[in-house]
């Protein structure tokens, strides 16, 4: 059995403030949360404070992005041994907004996953195709490129530790949702990628999160399906309370 792992990417919301209130209030509300793993993922500059509320805690702490490099000449980049001076857990690689907005490629997530590997970072590495690419029949071609080009040079040990995030890039913040059985098609085939790439053992233990547009109301369909092991969710994490009630839906 995989253990679900809900994750919450707050993009570029929550000041250090905001994150330590929402955090107080939140970590309430799921302690009796049981046989999942909760991730938030807040803003660089709310890391420090988020990292100070969560000590002790089983809800893990997570980056939106890192550099490639180490060090050096690379204004506003943050590296893998900062974020782990802040008791970072994990880190969100390759989101579609990173793909699209900033021009990250394959290689570059590549080079971010393997990174963050070698800091012993767990990322969650995102995929998804555009609503173009879906209704042009190209869906499993482009998650077929994105996985193998991704994960070129990544050992099966590095990929136990890695989550892929698959979030179809036209219900991302949209409101629109791919049923249940349209995120369950291609979960299974991400997972046949990876059993093609790594084995079906390695495909079976890992895990794929859906993301785009999860919400308390379809998060137990979405999350009860074979393949679909948690949700990456963004508007919906905003809340404590909306999240809350999003993990203990799935957990249903």
């Amino acid at each position: 059995m995989r253990k679900l792992i809900i994750a919450a990417n707050w993009k570029m919301n929550m000041g250090p403030q905001e994150a330590a209130d929402f955090i107080d209030s939140f970590s309430q509300k799921v302690a009796d949360a049981k046989g999942v793993d909760i991730v938030l993922s807040p803003p660089m500059v709310s890391l420090a404070a988020a990292s100070s509320k969560l000590a002790g805690s089983s809800i893990g702490l997570s980056a939106q992005n890192v550099s490639e490099n180490d060090n050096g000449a690379f204004t506003g980049e943050t590296s893998t041994l900062m974020l782990k001076e802040l008791f970072v857990q994990y880190v969100i690689i390759g989101h579609s907004e990173r793909r699209s907005i900033y021009g990250e490629t394959d290689a570059i997530i590549n080079a971010k996953i393997k990174k963050a590997r070698a800091a012993n970072l767990k990322p969650i590495f995102c995929i998804g195709e555009t609503l173009e690419q879906r209704e042009g029949g190209q869906l499993e071609a482009v998650l077929r490129t994105q996985i193998t080009d991704g994960l070129v040079g990544v050992s099966v040990e590095d990929l136990a530790e890695t989550v892929i995030a698959y979030e179809p890039v036209w219900a991302i913040g949209t409101g629109v949702t791919a049923s249940a059985q349209q995120a369950q098609d291609a979960h299974a085939f991400c997972r046949s990628v990876i059993a093609e790439l790594y084995g079906q053992e390695a495909a079976d233990k890992i895990r794929i999160q859906y993301g785009g547009s999860v919400k308390p109301a379809n998060s137990a369909e979405l999350l009860g399906q074979e393949d679909i092991d948690g949700a990456l969710v963004g508007g919906a994490s905003l809340d404590p309370q909306i999240f809350a009630d999003l993990i203990h839906n799935a957990l249903t």
